[in-house]
């Protein structure tokens, strides 16, 4: 700023009012102070800024960088906060990072409040860390914090409804791994078919919700045969989906025709033209607002009861989805 001062002939204290865009200089002054910054390539130091001030108006956000949908979501969250003056700090969860230190660096930069998708378990060191802010989580259920996720009821429903319609009965579910999000999915596929008149087709595959564990289960469908093997699968995301679709196209069976399968999310990976894959589609937009939403509303007021907002699935209909083929029975 003093580089700035000297080269307009003004004050530091001058500079710092326009760059803080507090009232004071007038318009002449302030149009002088920015071409000079721009000049020398200025840039305020957002790190002091903070220590300034008493509110960060910052969100930290978990999520892991290999999940598409989580990746996509927080490019959302970015877009989302700025539009209501927020900014977003990422903390990405690895396999060398776990949630605890993420929690607690993020903490550390001033977060107001955490986003983040909802973990099989909270540790001791996690729950006190969540404890000190405004938390939402994300992707399925929580009992202790503001939550958003798919109403994942409704998305299982359109899912088995369009299958039906293509005359699929025995449609099995590859399950996600043992989670909220999981196991409320599951829960979700189990009571519809049972609604729908299928509870005797009901057939969870395996848990799990990344690729080998979908390529683990097309193997498996490859080897099957006889009137009881499934007809269509319902995977709990796109990579399993992905990769169960890729297995049993390479292992020369067809999809659709001998299996139709549906993901979930509708992330980049769906649409890829060499997939084509029907999924279940958890809109970005609705869930970063309705996560904005949550967020101010707990800064604004710390005492309001925990809220769970559920989003609206839309089934997006892509080729991996096509009409039941009978099964021939084995002599």
């Amino acid at each position: 700023m003093a580089d700035v001062a000297d080269r307009v002939g003004v004050s530091r204290q001058l500079v710092s009012l326009v760059m803080r865009g507090s009232p004071g200089p007038s318009s002449e002054t302030r149009s002088r102070v920015l071409e000079a910054a721009a000049e020398i390539g200025y840039r305020t130091n957002a790190s002091a800024r903070l220590l300034r001030q008493k509110r960060s108006y910052l969100v930290g956000a978990m999520f892991t960088m290999r999940n598409p949908y989580e990746s996509r979501l927080v490019e959302q969250l970015f877009v989302t906060a700025a539009t209501r003056g927020y900014g977003v700090v990422l903390g990405p969860v690895t396999d060398e990072t776990d949630r605890d230190r993420i929690a607690g660096e993020l903490l550390e930069q001033r977060v107001e409040a955490l986003v983040g998708f909802v973990p099989t378990r909270v540790s001791p060191a996690l729950r006190r860390i969540l404890g000190q802010l405004p938390v939402v989580w994300l992707g399925g259920p929580s009992p202790d914090h503001d939550n958003v996720h798919i109403d994942d009821r409704a998305g299982m429903r359109q899912a088995v409804d369009h299958l039906r319609s293509l005359g699929h009965r025995r449609i099995a579910h590859l399950a996600g791994a043992e989670s909220p999000a999981g196991d409320e999915r599951r829960a979700a596929y189990e009571d519809v078919m049972t609604e729908v008149g299928l509870g005797a087709e009901v057939e969870v595959l395996a848990q799990g919700w990344d690729e080998e564990t979908g390529a683990a289960v097309a193997r498996d469908l490859v080897r099957r045969s006889g009137s009881r093997a499934p007809t269509a699968v319902i995977c709990p995301s796109d990579q399993s989906a992905a990769a169960l679709v890729t297995v049993l196209r390479s292992a020369g069976t067809e999809v659709p025709g001998r299996f139709s399968v549906t993901g979930w999310d509708d992330s980049y990976l769906a649409g890829l033209s060499y997939l084509d894959l029907t999924s279940v589609r958890q809109e970005i937009d609705a869930t970063a607002d309705a996560t904005l939403d949550l967020v101010v509303r707990r800064l604004d007021d710390p005492s309001a009861g925990r809220a769970t907002v559920l989003t609206a699935p839309t089934l997006v209909v892509r080729g991996s989805t096509g009409p039941a083929r009978p099964v021939r029975r084995r002599n």
